[in-house]
């Protein structure tokens, strides 16, 4: 039975449902299968839109697809859609009819244009924070595609075609029964792969479209750019955001204390009270989109994937970072086969195995407390001689039991038989000595990369990629900023990076209003 505060909610968000959606089960003997129906039920009470009804398909597990209007929309979902799934079965619903947050018309049309027919396979687990994304980006693509169709599944209930697949991540998207993404991913880059693997219908013409002029363009949409963002419009500049994906790194971030005033909150929700507060001013938000130029003139130009472009007085960079990977033989060819770099995702899928986790700062120690309960055994595995993490989460560290801790120690390579990881090679720094320990899986957690890659050859960068500024977030071109964790300023935290986008914005402010009296 849902809650009441959900109930309440959903009849608000589906009265806006104007023609009518089946939620179509299938045949099965399935013990949860109950619980599905359940479930789905609860969900068709909060609008006389929404019907259940029980299909002819014959299925080994739980099963319901979308019809709309009657019609089979693409849409399955394989399992129960509970926990971070049940926004995606919601989402299913209200976008099959045209309603809540779609894809703006530029997207819509690339999406039109991927050559089908084909089914495509989302595998999640429920545990996972990042799988929603894709699912609901796929969803979304087969709502306007219709010779896509695209079909969620909870690998808990599959576990011997997980194991066929070597599945060892999630999300894990399936076409023709090859790999075609594997973990945290956008829309637009499964767009991309999408269009890559299957081609096309047409050669979309890039449009050479012009977006207007902005007083201030910030490209990154997580905490430093939407506090970049707010400062800017209530300054009275006109502001635009162009982002990949709202909440950026922030959304990936699942327990989050040291928020000074909120004693604890997690990414998910931190992000969606940023968007509510960007959606008081008026702000132009342009998601899906990847700066691929800029032209570096007194009106900077930035020319968009799509072929559009903007002409904007000021530029705040906030791009964040991504995690960073080992760079090393072997790791890109079992990413999703054994090599991971989110805990709280995979983990499920190494149950009673043997695990490595390489880096030994606050990430990699909170992965291994997190998954010492979950796992056979952990090998921690630190470059330094010391753990970086801080005291406190050492001292739990060091009450496990199952766990072996390597210092001095770097990955050399990532060893599989050409299916999934076996092994991880390392050099004792100490004896020069190379060494093996067999495993079934490696979380890597070595901290975070800047996202700079597109503006490095404009403004000046240090040894790590990370954009150099002044005290006031000035970079060393005239009318381009940066902020948050892109930038070379110390200690990557939320608080900060927030405080770095206020700080990016009013210099901005300022700067113009000089330029504007001179």
């Amino acid at each position: 039975m849902l809650e009441k505060a959900i109930v309440d909610q959903l009849k608000s968000v589906f009265s806006k449902l104007e023609k009518q959606v089946e939620l179509r089960y299938a045949h099965t003997d399935h013990p949860k299968n109950e619980e599905l129906i359940e479930l789905l039920y609860d969900v068709s009470e909060t609008s006389p839109k929404i019907l259940v009804k029980k299909g002819k398909l014959k299925k080994e597990i739980p099963f319901v697809e979308i019809i709309y209007e009657g019609k089979e929309n693409g849409i399955q979902f394989s399992g129960i859609p509970s926990g971070h799934e049940f926004t995606s079965l919601i989402l299913a619903i209200l976008n099959s009819d045209k309603k809540g947050k779609l894809p703006d018309e530029m997207i819509l049309e690339r999406i039109q244009n991927i050559k089908g027919p084909l089914h495509v396979k989302t595998y999640i687990s429920l545990s996972c924070e990042n799988c929603p994304e894709v699912v609901q980006a796929l969803n979304i693509i087969t709502i306007f595609n219709p010779a896509i169709s695209h079909e969620m599944i909870d690998g808990s209930f599959l576990p011997k075609e997980i194991e066929e697949l070597g599945i060892q991540g999630v999300p894990s998207v399936i076409s023709e029964g090859k790999l075609l993404s594997s973990g945290k991913t956008t829309l637009i880059k499964l767009i991309e792969r999408l269009e890559d693997k299957f081609g096309k219908n047409e050669a979309l013409k890039k449009k050479n479209t012009s977006l207007g002029h902005y007083d201030v363009t910030i490209i990154g949409g997580g905490p430093a750019g939407a506090s970049a963002s707010i400062y800017s419009a209530r300054k009275g500049l006109k502001t635009l955001i162009i982002s990949e994906n709202l909440g950026g790194q922030l959304k990936d971030t699942k327990g989050i204390e040291n928020f000074t005033s909120i004693p604890y909150t997690e990414g998910p929700q931190l992000t969606g009270q940023l968007i509510n507060h960007i959606n008081k001013y008026e702000i132009k938000v342009l998601e899906n989109r990847r700066i691929v130029d800029i032209e570096n003139s007194k009106s900077k130009k930035l020319i968009l994937d799509s072929g559009e472009y903007v002409h904007s007085k000021s530029i705040i960079v906030a791009t964040g970072a991504k995690w960073r990977e080992l760079n090393v033989p072997g790791e890109k060819e079992y990413k999703g086969q054994g090599v991971a770099y989110c805990p709280h995702c995979d983990g499920p899928y190494y149950k009673n195995k043997k695990i490595a986790i390489v880096g030994g700062g606050n990430s990699g120690v909170e992965a291994a407390l997190d998954l010492a309960e979950i796992v056979d055994h952990i090998t921690l595995i630190e470059f330094m001689p010391d753990l970086k993490a801080d005291e406190v989460l050492i001292e739990k560290l060091l009450s496990l039991n199952n766990l072996t801790i390597l210092k001095n120690a770097q990955v050399t390579e990532v060893l599989g038989d050409n299916n999934k990881v076996i092994a991880i090679q390392y050099k004792d720094r100490e004896t020069e000595s190379i060494n093996q320990v067999e495993l079934d899986g490696i979380f890597v957690q070595i901290g975070l990369s800047p996202n700079s890659q597109f503006i490095r050859s404009i403004v000046e960068t240090n040894n790590f990629g990370e954009i150099v500024i002044d005290d006031k977030c000035r970079t060393n071109i005239e009318g381009i900023y940066a902020a948050g964790d892109v930038t070379n300023v110390p200690y990557k935290q939320i608080i900060i990076s927030m405080g770095e986008g206020a700080k990016a914005a009013l210099t901005a402010f300022t700067d113009q209003k000089i330029t504007n009296k001179l």
